[in-house]
């Protein structure tokens, strides 16, 4: 990657990053792929994933729940919200869960001032 910045691994735990890691796996195992390209692979994954989610994502929410747990570590906040409700801005509908983790990073990648 030519890029020397890093990025937060966040997304490597969503659905998708989970696939792709899956996958890259798959192909370490059955020697398709030497372990360096999966690693520039996932490390383009948290490139374009960062880039796309601040570029393209606009919609607003709100929630409301009880905090169970908090935490700050590395520049990086972790709630644990119980009983949670959320609404989007732009529409009337509500959706409840019993229990979200949100992780929250800066804006800026590590390393920026």
């Amino acid at each position: 990657m030519s890029d020397t910045k890093s990025y937060y691994e966040l997304y490597r735990r969503s659905s998708i990053g989970i696939a792709l890691s899956d996958t890259l796996d798959d192909m370490i195992s059955s020697r398709r792929i030497e372990p360096q390209l999966a690693l520039r692979i996932m490390q383009h994954f948290d490139k374009a994933f960062a880039e796309v989610v601040a570029e393209k994502v606009k919609q607003r929410m709100s929630f409301k729940g009880h905090l169970d747990t908090y935490r700050f570590c590395d520049e990086v906040w972790t709630f644990i919200i119980k009983d949670i409700n959320f609404k989007l801005d732009n529409n009337s509908n509500t959706v409840h869960a019993d229990r979200v983790k949100i992780v929250s990073c800066s804006s800026k990648r590590p390393g920026e001032v």
